[in-house]
């Protein structure tokens, strides 16, 4: 026995040279890209132990793997079978079964047609990655393919394989050899025309991996072998799967005596070669039969030499791709199945997808398997335990927003996806960023569509594989060693990863420098994607990458300088050089390269002036940020001169403060300073520059000292350097440097003792005999008296406990105890802010100062001065801020109350009085002080009700409130009645003989009892004792009469006769019939109504003869619209008897002034009561019989005697309101007659409307109704198109008895709705010849009818003029007018009005057809 193949090799030849310098640089990267060593796979560790995804879980064991024959005994999960969406796809017919033309997306309609819908776009990250890939024409290869087809014969190429060398197969059944040296030199042509004929097209090839052996599949099933050394052929095999069937796929192994085929009828099988006494056979096995669900891509695991020795390797993995889910299995040592995975519901026409990779994670290297089906790639990492087992886990999947037709590793960080539009997609497969995007349309690539739909052999394929078939391009793109070969119909092109300077150069050649500089500094940063030809270590990458990046400087600032404009405006150039210097500058200081910063490149920009300046400004931000310090003399001088030639002296300061100026002219820098008023710059130089830190505290005194001396006002600029002593003073004494920074340990102690000594000083150093002592005290406590102690404190704090410490604090609070108490000239305020701080300083419980305690006292006859009245309130926040700083255990207590009441100082009284718990005492000083007096409401409110305070405490409070109760009411009535009731709501009365003013009690009652006014809510109301609401009825009486009804609606607590008498003795008449018609007294409150009625009445008889003014007309018309609703709001609780007795005498009221006119001298007003009492007359109509009205006016002695004209137009007016009511009624009679007619109509017509069933057959039992032979069984039809046997509903419970009657329910209808309307769930139940039984949903209508009366409602689209006027009806009878009792509409009560979808129709209903 003899393993095959036989061990010849083949020797690649790579280093002849080439006039095609794109070809020759693709190959001459093939053997570096497909050698992956150990070594190489742990500097990828290194590289990927940093960026492994978290989310990486595990797929969970199973105790027992499934089987292979279990795997294929399962049914395909999927819940309906495959449908094809568009049949035309396969109109296998209209094919000529002979012709195996190959087309291409860019000219055919095979592409994906779900991707012209998504509209989402990644993009364009050429700037950022530039150029990943290279892509090259074969043109010696492609050359060929075209003269071979017109020379030979050999027809379309339809496959590729690649190895050490390259194969193509042909339409016709050629096999062309080419090598992959520059020449592209055919080496072989294998098999005839003659045998394609017969064989068919080749459909798939496959090479072996020492490169000696290939196979060829053929279109119409057959397999043969080739020897690649001598082009013998080896072996022809006909029987290795069913025949009829197209080869898809057929791959080798690692193991050369084994190799996988896939059919086109979606089974795969096992060959394995042999050679028994120098015969050379082959066993075929079935490994998945296409019966049971369709393999249409296969992919075995294969290794490289040097990972031969994996423990993976021996298991010989398989991946294959069915129609419904992805298998892993073993064929070695058994046949096993390690994973099975389904897809879940995708697009039917996309392409299934496998390939393997071996990739570094969690520091080991193993095989990973990318597959994928529509958008989104899965990867599976495979690795073997101790035990033997072999664990799969699922890493981190990338989505996208397009179909794939190809994915393909170019290594284990890089993957190329062919999109159904034929773009490829460059992805980095840990962040799954897309790196770049090239369209390939130009190849015209082969798709594998006719051998999925075997044609040659019939078309004997299924519709789904026929449909995946339409977009396969398995075999016209293979990878090999880094690179991708794809086939076209003409031509054959390889793609590769460039080099990293490859990347760079092809962006310098685009003249795109700014990016070139970006990627490179990526590489250098080892951020950079799918990264080429930079090995090393870190140190020895960066190095390169600089030393690359260098160059391209100088090359950028070369070409800023040449194309600078010559002539045009000074902001064109400047322009120019700010888009190009910057990032020269940038990239510099990034390489930490400021030699070549400060000497070449400052060298070739100062060539031209406005790149120089430009340059200078671009040193700023990081001078700033301390990033840049070591800046050469020569440019720091520069940088000065140029930002002071451009007046922008701001800058030059906030420069020198971040720069080391010994460099440099110390003393010109400073005179810069102080003549352009850079005072912190002058500082800085000061101390950095020769270590002064006196000097120029002397300057800046000089210049604020005589001004503050003098009392003059300072000016803006006195105050800046004022401002910036005091702060460097406070950082001087705390040991940080000015403006920032810190001072040098070693001299922080000097600093400080330097600094105080010159504080202190008795005199300057050039003083005048005027100058009083202690100058610089003196001067910074008139400057700024608050900070300056500010900072004397804070020093305090920094303070060591030794000798000399405890003796400067002791000076310098002698010192300022000397200047500000022996002169007369500081306020109030600075005197207090002083004795502030000296109390804060005493308080400490580490305190070493000593001072004189009368020197307190002196302050405080000093801030207590009556004879002063100015500044009170300052001087009063003064003492209360020294109080609180401790002061008070340095006075009196007895005699600093008596001085703050003497002065008035009301806030010290409560700070002293609170201290003493004598809470009741400091409501007094509340009230006194006139800015403060409404505060004592809630200061009242917070000690009685806030825990913490006794008794007796709160007691003495509300016992100082009520003492003080006129004034807290007069104050804030609101304010004081809310008090009351929130805390004594039970001793009301008392408070209430307390107020002596009737007007104060009367605006104290109003705000307690009156909601308007703001009364408190409390969630218990109040007990108001009958009394006090009578009492301030009384009061409202007096004091606001107009507003007692509105008041009396929202009271409730008052009693009807005493309040009936209160307002009888004010003579509100108006109140008192109201309150008489509440007590139900209706007639006396119509009698008092009545009288103020005709009193008016009589003021307008007798205007003539009292005055020629305007006739009081309103106060009629008023006085009679209040009797009139008087008289309609209890008309409907009275009989006719009692509705006359108020209406007649009403009318003769009205009447009466019109007797007392005669024709001859007839009424001024005449006209106007005529109007008034038709209102009268209209009014009473609703309740009184017309014909009632018409005896009691003609019985009138005046209109009897007179003659019919006078009482003419009261006839004709009832008489047209008769009309018109007459009219309303029979056209409203008319419309509810064709409502009701229509409305029958159609409820009738839906009622008695046959039902349509879904289906034949029962939903339950699933067989046909005819079917089933039992004569008492009935057929139930459901309005939702559901049909059951009758038994069946009773199997499944689905009856209900109403009223003693068996009501049915639809089984699917309701377990899918549990809650669903009835007449969704409505049945029709139809006996014999199908009658119909409904589930009622009340007891008037059944759900047939309710369902008949829904339609009618959306058919009229809103409520029937029925609907409106019952409710109006309702309406009217329901809310007779109840003035007293309030009218509260039951929430449940929904009315027609409320919707928002309500309209009023105008129109009559739309008209029935017979």
């Amino acid at each position: 026995m003899e393993n095959e193949p036989d061990t010849e090799t083949m020797e690649q030849s790579l280093g002849a040279k080439t006039t095609e310098e794109e070809l020759s640089k693709s190959f001459s990267l093939e053997a570096s890209l497909s050698k992956l060593s150990y070594t190489d796979l742990d500097k990828e560790l290194e590289f990927t132990n940093d960026l492994i995804d978290d989310k990486e879980f595990d797929i969970p064991q199973v105790d027992t793997p499934p089987t292979l024959e279990s795997i294929l005994n399962e049914t395909d999960d999927e819940d309906e079978s495959f449908v094809l969406e568009d049949p035309t796809l396969l109109n296998i017919d209209t094919i000529d079964s002979h012709s195996y033309d190959t087309s291409s997306v860019a000219s055919s309609d095979s592409g994906d047609r779900t991707n012209l819908k998504r509209k989402k776009k990644l993009p364009d990250n050429f700037s950022l990655h530039g150029s990943v890939m290279r892509h090259s024409l074969l043109k010696g290869i492609s050359a060929q393919i075209v003269s071979a087809a017109d020379k030979v014969d050999a027809g379309l190429p339809t496959a590729i394989a690649v190895s050490s060398l390259i194969a193509v197969g042909t339409s016709h059944g050629l096999a062309l050899i080419f090598g992959k040296d520059q020449n592209q030199a055919l080496r072989l042509c294998l098999g005839s025309t003659s045998v394609g004929g017969q064989y068919g097209a080749i459909s798939a090839l496959s090479i072996n991996s020492d490169c000696s052996r290939l196979l060829c599949g053929f279109a119409k099933g057959q397999i043969t072998m080739w020897d690649l050394a001598g082009g013998k052929l080896l072996r022809s095999i006909t029987d290795a799967h069913p025949p009829g069937t197209a080869i898809l796929h057929i791959k080798f192994t690692d193991d050369p005596t084994l190799a996988i085929c896939n059919d086109s009828g979606g089974s795969v099988f096992e060959l394995t070669f042999k050679r028994v006494m120098g015969v050379r056979t082959c066993e075929s096995r079935c490994l998945f039969s296409g019966s049971k669900g369709e393999v249409c891509c296969i992919e075995p695991l294969h290794s490289k030499p040097e990972l031969k020795d994996h423990p993976i390797t021996q298991f010989s993995l398989l991946a294959m791709a069915s129609l419904t889910k992805i298998l892993v299995i073993g064929l070695k040592p058994t046949l096993k199945v390690w994973m099975t995975f389904p897809y879940g519901r995708m697009d039917p026409s996309s392409v299934p997808l496998l390939a393997w990779h071996f990739v570094a994670v969690h520091n080991s290297v193993n095989p990973m398997l990318a597959f994928c089906r529509g958008d989104v790639v899965h990867f599976l990492l495979v690795k073997r335990d101790e035990s033997g087992a072999i664990h799969v886990t699922k890493q981190k999947h990338l989505h996208l927003y397009y179909d794939l037709i190809n994915f393909t590793w170019i290594n284990s960080r890089t993957v190329v996806l062919l999109d159904s539009v034929e773009k490829l997609h460059v992805i980095d497969r840990q962040t799954q960023e897309e790196l770049e995007t090239v369209e390939i349309s130009e190849v015209q690539l082969v798709y594998n569509s006719s051998h999925f739909k075997s044609l040659a052999t019939g078309g004997n394929v299924s519709q789904a594989l026929a449909l995946v078939g339409e977009k396969a391009c398995y075999q016209s793109i293979s990878s090999y060693g880094g690179q991708i070969f794809y086939l076209g119909t003409k031509s054959v092109y390889v793609m590769m990863l460039r080099s990293w300077r490859e990347r760079v150069d092809h962006l310098l050649k685009q003249d795109c420098l700014t990016e070139a500089l970006a990627l490179a500094w990526s590489f250098h940063e080892g951020k950079a994607k799918a990264v080429v030809g930079l090995s090393g270590d870190a140190s020895k990458r960066k190095a390169v990458a600089a030393d690359r990046m260098v160059a391209i400087l100088f090359h950028y600032a070369d070409r800023a300088l040449r194309r600078c404009p010559e002539q045009g405006k000074i902001q064109v150039m400047e322009q120019h050089f700010q888009d190009t210097v910057p990032t020269i500058v940038d990239y510099c200081l990034l390489l930490q390269r400021k030699d070549l910063l400060f000497s070449q490149m400052y060298d070739k920009l100062s060539e031209n002036s406005v790149a120089k300046g430009v340059f200078l400004e671009c040193l700023e931000p990081y001078i700033l940020s301390d990033k840049l310090v070591g800046i050469t003399p020569q440019v720091m001088k520069d940088l000065i001169i140029h930002f002071q030639d451009k007046k922008l002296m701001e800058n030059v300061e906030a420069l020198i403060v971040h720069m080391d100026i010994t460099s440099l002219d110390i003393q010109q820098v400073v005179l810069m300073c102080w003549e352009n008023r850079l005072y912190d710059a002058m500082i800085y130089v000061y101390n950095r520059g020769m270590n002064e830190f006196i000097s120029p505290m002397e300057k800046l005194f000089r210049v604020i000292a005589p001004p503050l001396n003098a009392g003059k006002t300072l000016t803006d600029e006195h105050v800046v350097m004022g401002n910036k002593l005091l702060v460097y003073i406070s950082c001087c004494l705390a040991g940080r440097a000015y403006p920032l920074g810190d001072i040098p340990e070693d001299l922080v102690p000097v600093v400080k003792n330097q600094v105080f000594e010159f504080l202190i000083r008795l005199h300057s150093a050039e003083a005048s005999p005027e100058e009083e002592i202690y100058p610089y005290v003196r001067t910074l406590l008139h400057f700024d008296t608050r900070e300056f102690l500010n900072v004397l404190a804070l020093t305090f704090e920094d303070f060591k406990n030794d000798k000399q410490a405890v003796e400067y604090q002791q000076r310098i609070v002698d010192i300022l105890l000397k200047v500000m108490v022996e002169n007369s000239d500081f306020t109030p305020s600075q005197v207090g802010c002083l004795f502030t701080f000296l109390a804060r300083q005493l308080a400490k419980p580490d305190n070493t100062l000593f001072v004189n305690r009368t020197l307190f006292d002196q302050v405080l006859e000093f801030l207590c001065s009556p004879d002063d009245d100015s500044r009170h309130s300052e001087r009063q926040q003064v003492l209360l801020e020294l109080l609180h700083a401790g002061g008070t255990v340095q006075f009196e207590e007895s005699r600093l109350i008596r001085m703050a009441e003497k002065a008035e100082f009301y806030q010290i009284c409560e700070f002293m009085y609170e201290r003493d718990h004598q809470y009741d005492k400091i409501i007094d000083c509340y009230l006194r002080d006139p800015l403060r007096e409404e505060e004592v409401f809630n200061y009242i409110h917070n000690i009685l009700s806030i825990p913490g305070h006794s008794a007796e405490e709160k007691h003495s409070v509300w016992q100082k409130a009520m003492d003080h109760i006129e004034e807290l009411v007069s104050l804030r009535p609101c304010k004081a009645a809310e008090l009351v009731a929130t805390h004594f709501s039970g001793q009301i009365e008392a408070v209430i003989k307390k107020l002596q003013n009737q007007l104060l009690l009367f605006k104290f009652l109003r705000s307690l009892l009156d909601p308007r006014e703001g009364a408190p809510v409390h969630p218990e109301p109040l007990q108001i004792p009958p009394g006090v609401t009578e009492q301030f009825i009384d009061l409202l009486c007096q004091f606001s009469p107009h507003q007692v009804i509105e008041t009396l609606e929202v009271l409730e607590c008052y009693r009807l006769e005493e309040t009936i008498q209160i307002t009888q003795k004010h003579q509100v008449h108006e109140v008192t019939a109201y309150l008489l018609e509440k007590k139900g007294d209706v007639h006396g409150a119509f009698l008092l109504l009545l009288e103020r009625l005709r009193s008016k009445l009589q003021e307008i008889t007798h205007e003539e003869e009292n005055t020629r003014g305007t006739p009081p007309l309103k106060d009629v018309e008023g006085a009679l619209v209040e009797t009139i609703a008087l008289c309609q709001r209890n008309s409907h609780n009275l009989n006719e008897q009692q509705r006359e007795a108020l209406w007649f005498p009403l009318l003769e009221a009205v009447m009466a002034p019109q007797k007392l006119s005669s024709s001859v001298a007839p009424h001024p007003h005449s006209e106007a009561l005529k109007s008034l009492t038709m209102q009268v007359l209209n009014s009473m109509a609703a309740f009184i019989a017309l014909p009632s009205i018409l005896q009691r006016i003609l019985q009138d002695p005046v209109y009897g005697r007179g003659k019919l004209g006078e009482i003419q137009g009261l006839i004709l007016g009832m008489l047209e309101t008769f009309n018109y009511e007459q009219t309303l009624l029979e056209t409203t009679t008319s419309l509810l007659n064709q409502d009701l007619h229509w409305s029958l109509c159609n409820l009738r017509a839906s009622v008695t409307r046959g039902l349509n069933p879904k289906q034949d057959y029962c939903s339950v039992c699933l067989q046909q109704y005819k079917r089933r032979q039992e004569m008492a069984d009935e057929i139930i039809v459901f309005s939702c198109g559901h049909l059951y046997h009758s038994f069946c509903l009773q199997n499944k419970e689905c009856t209900i008895e109403v009223e003693g009657q068996t009501r049915w329910t639809c089984y699917k209808c309701s377990s899918s709705n549990k809650v669903g309307k009835l007449s969704e769930n409505s049945s029709e139940l139809k006996k014999g010849r199908i009658t119909a039984s409904q589930v009622p949903s009340e007891p008037v209508l059944d759900p047939q009818q309710i369902q008949a009366f829904d339609q009618l409602c959306r058919l009229y689209r809103g409520g029937s003029r029925l609907a409106l006027l019952t409710e109006l009806s309702q309406n009217r009878s329901s809310e007779a007018y109840r003035p007293f009792s309030g009218t509260h509409s039951s929430p449940a009560f929904h009315s027609i009005f409320h919707n928002e979808n309500f309209q009023l129709h105008l129109i009559p209903p739309p008209a029935t057809e017979d």
